[in-house]
């Protein structure tokens, strides 16, 4: 290039022309790789704020990769967005050079074969879209780890559109200058007509350099890609699988969507892993098939029911009568026989078996917890978790029925914990898993929970005139009593009308006739499979 050399401005200003153009030209690359809109925006940063979890894999990645919130981002709308049947991505030559390495990630995710499935359970949820994110975070791991040596290239692309970007400025200066210093005839002084002929060529080796970098970035992701789309095979269904796997774990647990809305989103994060850990968490499949019962129990009963019926007998129970005795209600001749053995109770009635109609009183769960409910029956169950299935289950029924329950955990003389549930569901989930959770140890003591158990119901008595409680005693060992305990044992039933249920979980010796949990008990029976929850069938018909 000659020096010292003046030109025209027509001809600057078309050597430079193309550079001028774009140098006005906002950029209008993109950091986020799913299409969003305002709404889903404000849903991702509400959730982010709320969630320590996001927020802790945030910053782990990010050591490592510098735009790692934007590549959650990115997983949890495409797992959100509410208002599209499916996620949509904006085209690469769109995005910034540097978020390329997101946008791969997330096109591989929404690819894989159980992404449609994962969206059928996030969409619209952030609490579950969060979840979705987290629960892929081995696999965003692994492919930032694939797409490592891509991020390099990614950068300098970005950098290289950057500095065209300011050579393209530098230009549209410098033309500037060249026109404020162009006399009448459009002759531009040598120095400023130099000036234009640099930037020009400045802008178009950044041009190049940009072009060679974005090749060279293109390269780096297509040499990953294989492997992203291979470890993102399997990620969303694990997702999808981990979200439905929480959901069962809340019903089973009777936590209703309704409650989980209103939720704090840590609180609920927090109450998912103390039931997905510990015992809780061995217990929610029995659990669940208790309810599951439960509810097919409640399904078959009716209060008063006329239950299978078994012959015929003679009564005035109208709802009960045979058609024959009906069929005299239309000859006027008969009617006044029918009114006369209505009176005496001589219609001829259908006779029936029902169940024993339910209690009115507060339902009291004594459940053992001495070391040897820890044993384990078929298949893993332990006593212990079987007896506390079936008195939560026993709490289910008797929030339905709108009575009281009353948890009672007993082992030696010393050792008793009650737990108090009102009938209006006051008492929150909280205090259902501490029930759940608590354990003892130590020996067995009968008279100890009994005793508390007939106080409780004797207090209601006293308080509501609530009679007909129920007491459920769930124990797998045997032990005696005194006979004056017994007298006053009782009379406490005679008085307050409450029936006695005894499941011997496991020790088919404590239900055995003549053992002191018979004496005990007006109903008795013997769990030795803890697999099966149907064996206490009855118990949800009748109480």
């Amino acid at each position: 290039m000659s020096t010292g050399e003046a030109g025209g401005l027509d001809e600057l200003a078309s050597g430079a022309g193309k550079w001028v153009g774009l140098s006005g030209a906002p950029d209008e690359r993109h950091t986020a790789a799913v299409v969003a809109d305002r709404f889903d925006r404000l849903t991702w940063r509400d959730t982010y704020e709320q969630s320590a979890g996001l927020r802790d894999l945030a910053d782990e990645l990010g050591r490592h990769h510098e735009h790692a919130r934007d590549l959650l981002a990115d997983v949890f709308q495409a797992a959100y967005a509410v208002h599209e049947a499916a996620p949509r991505l904006r085209d690469p030559a769109e995005m910034d050079s540097a978020r390329l390495v997101n946008h791969r990630v997330v096109d591989a995710l929404r690819e894989s074969p159980g992404f449609a499935e994962l969206r059928r359970e996030t969409a619209g949820d952030p609490y579950v879209a969060a979840m979705a994110v987290l629960a892929q975070a081995p696999a965003l791991r692994r492919m930032l780890e694939r797409l490592r040596d891509a991020r390099a290239p990614a950068e300098q692309a970005r950098a290289a559109r950057q500095a065209a970007a300011e050579a393209a400025a530098a230009v549209g200066e410098a033309l500037q200058a060249a026109v404020d210093e162009a006399d009448a005839d459009g002759a531009v002084p040598p120095r400023a007509a130099d000036a234009v002929r640099r930037t020009v060529e400045a802008a178009e080796a950044a041009e190049a350099a940009g072009a060679q970098a974005a090749q060279a970035a293109g390269q780096a992701l297509g040499a990953a890609e294989p492997g992203v789309r291979a470890t993102a095979r399997t990620a969303a269904a694990r997702a999808a699988e981990a979200v439905r796997e929480e959901a069962a774990l809340m019903r089973a647990w009777g936590v209703g969507p309704g409650e989980l809305e209103r939720m704090p989103f840590d609180e609920r994060a927090r109450l998912a892993e103390r039931l997905r850990t510990g015992r809780l968490a061995e217990w929610a499949e029995l659990i669940g098939r208790f309810r599951q019962m439960a509810s097919g129990e409640r399904a078959r009963r009716v209060e008063n029911a006329t239950g299978e019926l078994v012959g015929v007998t003679l009564g005035d129970d109208l709802s009960r009568v045979v058609p024959s005795e009906l069929a005299n209600l239309g000859l006027p001749e008969l009617r006044a026989v029918f009114a006369a053995r209505y009176a005496a109770g001589e219609l001829m009635l259908y006779d029936s078996q029902g169940e024993q109609a339910t209690g009115r009183g507060a339902v009291v769960a004594c459940v053992d917890t001495s070391h040897s409910m820890l044993v384990e029956g078929p298949g893993g169950v332990t006593r212990e978790a079987w007896a506390k299935a079936c008195a939560l289950t026993l709490l289910d029924q008797a929030r339905r029925a709108e009575r009281e329950f009353v948890g009672i955990l007993f082992s030696s003389a010393d050792k008793l914990r009650v737990f108090r549930f009102p009938a209006d569901g006051s008492a929150g989930l909280a205090r259902t898993l501490d029930f759940a959770e608590t354990f003892l140890g130590g020996g067995t003591s009968y008279q100890t929970p009994l005793t508390a158990a007939a106080d409780l119901l004797a207090e209601e008595f006293d308080d509501a005139a609530r009679a007909r409680g129920d007491l459920v005693m769930l124990t797998d060992d045997e032990c005696d009593v005194t006979e004056a305990w017994m007298r006053g044992w009782n009379e406490a039933k005679r008085t307050l009308g409450f029936r006695v249920f005894g499941v011997a979980v496991g020790a088919p010796r404590a239900a055995e006739a003549g053992s002191v949990l018979d004496a005990l008990c007006d109903n008795l029976r013997s769990i030795e499979d803890l697999t099966d929850v149907h064996a206490a069938a009855d118990l949800f018909r009748v109480i």
